[in-house]
């Protein structure tokens, strides 16, 4: 007994030590059965961490007892001694939604955040629970009833536990102890041009399935063929050798597949009268899968993306990606996309300008965003936050980011809207990084052929010759680059005597350029943070641009402008970067009307 109690806690140990990053996420929980958890959460700032480390700086988790933790959500009634914490008694904070922009003196706060939430629930003996998080920033360690069911890092991507033996009959609750510290070893490192929004940004649902489940499933065209759709179902559960069914009413397909041992059915469909999705019809089908007593609806479009030379097509037919960059930012109520409204919202404002594109910068932003990207009609530049300087040989930093890219690839693969994943954004050419890259790119590729592989370079200038030799360039799909000539370098002025010369035959897309402007300042042209000035780095620009053989797309820095640390200047930016083409009030900068007849004019 007494070494089974020491394996046992090497084992706990173990688990608890390391993030959980590859659990099989639940496809769609947006159209599952489930209970949101969604709303106010009790919370208890920890900037000592004194609810998860005694004072030898060791976890109570880990201790032999597990007690001594604020995960066990004690107080005055059920405590066995003195407490120094109380949930009950304590303030509040809507989830979802970050905590710096709910308190005025959180912030700035980066550190250590506790959060409580009490639930009722009669679990029935035929079903499985899961609780499952949209997001939270950066690191979570999630107890339930004061069992540890695990951890996750990684501020954008979802993750869940399954709790079905762990639920009580009644009273349940739920602790999250969440720590949004920037480390240089953490995807991204501690070097962004973004705020640090901490806390469970996104929903937390507790999603009922019954004991065998379709957990996953992936209904597309085949790459670049237009006549089959191709896919699989993925069954979870005891008897996993169940009967499939695949529906898709308006193009007559209703067919029954038999899983395998492992639970999965791969299918092959031909088809004919597809209406492709495209930003001008964003058509979506409705899609049936069933399994015994489960039936999950998905809406999905499709539609091919290919590149021939220096040309992207769009379903066989050329395209250019009229697009602008966009941050998980509401700039009207300060903090994190919240809702669907305030999505809508960004993407209304993208479409208003002429964009049939978006960049969701520099990660993986709201499913929401993603599944309204496919209603409206916006093709979407998908990211992770591979960003500025990662710690390239640290094998850990590595995982970390190859698993925020899966949990990006397996939520979005159904999404037709998505056609890029990028790998990062404006990371320095070395050895150690091109292998690291080089690989993301290498995992994107195994496992989906259907979308286009991406990162946005940087480039070199010597006198008027700005160039494009990166040698990731070479496994990417486009030659897709950052550069801010005007702005970073150069007075706009002097653009038109500057050349490209990209040593890739590929299709050029600029993923950022610009330059910062105070709504509502005004001067000449040369004056510094004017709209005036940005209006004429914008039109100079596309002057530039215009001249590169084989541009078929942009996207420039940024739709609105976004909080960050880094942009500290009294007057004109006070905490804000100031290159949005629209204001934090939502007012339209001067350069935003250059953009959007720039893409009218492409129609």
């Amino acid at each position: 007994m007494k070494y089974l109690k020491i394996f046992v806690l090497v084992l706990v140990a173990i688990v608890y030590s390391f993030p959980v990053f590859s659990q099989t996420l639940i496809q769609n929980v947006e159209n599952r059965e489930k209970i949101s958890l969604n709303g106010r959460w009790n919370y208890i700032i920890d900037p000592y961490q004194m609810g998860y480390l005694d004072y030898r700086q060791e976890p109570f988790d880990e201790s032999p007892s597990g007690k001594g933790g604020f995960y066990e959500n004690l107080n005055a009634d059920n405590a066995p001694g003195r407490i120094e914490y109380n949930f009950d008694l304590s303030s509040t904070l809507k989830v979802p939604g970050d905590w710096n922009s709910q308190e005025e003196n959180l912030e700035l706060y980066e550190g250590t955040l506790w959060y409580k939430r009490d639930f009722t629930i009669s679990p029935e003996m035929n079903n499985r629970y899961f609780v499952h998080f949209g997001a939270v920033n950066y690191e979570a360690h999630v107890y339930l009833n004061g069992e540890k069911l695990g951890v996750h890092k990684g501020g954008f991507t979802p993750f869940q536990f399954e709790v079905t033996g762990n639920l009580k009959d009644g009273e349940n609750f739920l602790v999250v102890m969440v720590n949004n510290t920037r480390k240089q070893d953490e995807v991204p490192t501690v070097n962004t041009d973004w705020w640090n929004y901490g806390g469970i940004t996104r929903d937390v649902n507790l999603v009922i399935t019954p004991k065998t489940f379709i957990s996953d499933y992936k209904v597309q065209l085949a790459d670049n063929n237009m006549d089959r759709i191709t896919g699989y179902v993925q069954l979870n559960g005891a008897s996993e050798r169940g009967n499939v069914q695949v529906e898709i009413p308006e193009l007559g397909i209703n067919e029954s597949f038999n899983a395998d041992a492992s639970g999965k059915v791969d299918f092959e469909i031909p088809v004919s009268n597809v209406k492709y999705w495209s930003p001008d019809e964003p058509v979506l089908y409705q899609v049936d899968i069933s399994s015994g007593k489960e039936r999950v609806r998905d809406e999905i479009g499709f539609r091919t993306i290919e590149t021939q030379g220096k040309n992207i097509l769009l379903n066989d037919k050329s395209i250019f990606l009229k697009g602008i960059s966009i941050h998980d930012e509401n700039p009207l109520v300060e903090g994190r996309l919240r809702t669907e409204g305030d999505m809508r919202m960004m993407l209304e404002w993208a479409k208003e300008l002429g964009c049939n594109f978006v960049r969701l910068a520099h990660y993986t932003h709201n499913e929401k965003m993603i599944r309204l990207a496919d209603e409206m009609g916006l093709m979407v530049w998908a990211e992770i936050p591979v960003y500025w300087t990662i710690s390239w040989e640290n094998e850990a930093t590595y995982q970390n980011a190859e698993n925020q890219l899966l949990a990006a690839i397996d939520r979005d693969k159904n999404r037709a809207s998505v056609i890029i994943w990028s790998v990062g954004n404006e990371t320095p050419v070395t050895e150690a990084r091109n292998k690291f890259m080089g690989n993301l790119v290498s995992k994107v590729r195994s496992l989906d052929d259907t979308r286009l592989v991406a990162a946005a370079l940087e480039v070199e200038r010597e006198g008027y010759t700005v160039t494009v030799d990166d040698p990731l360039g070479a496994k990417l799909d486009l030659a897709s680059f950052n550069e801010y000539g005007g702005w970073y370098w150069d007075k706009p002025g002097e653009l038109s005597k500057y050349t490209f010369d990209i040593h890739f035959n590929k299709p050029v897309v600029i993923t950022e350029f610009g330059g910062g402007a105070l709504a509502g300042f005004h001067g000449d042209k040369n004056t510094m943070w004017s709209e005036e000035h940005q209006e004429f780095i914008y039109e100079e620009q596309l002057k530039m641009l215009n001249k590169i053989d084989g541009l078929r797309g942009m996207t420039p820095w940024i739709l609105v402008d976004f909080k960050s640390p880094r942009r500290q200047h009294p007057v004109y930016q006070n905490f804000w970067n100031r290159k949005g083409l629209i204001s934090e009030t939502g007012e339209k900068k001067k350069a935003y009307f250059v953009l959007q007849d720039y893409y009218e004019s492409l129609d």
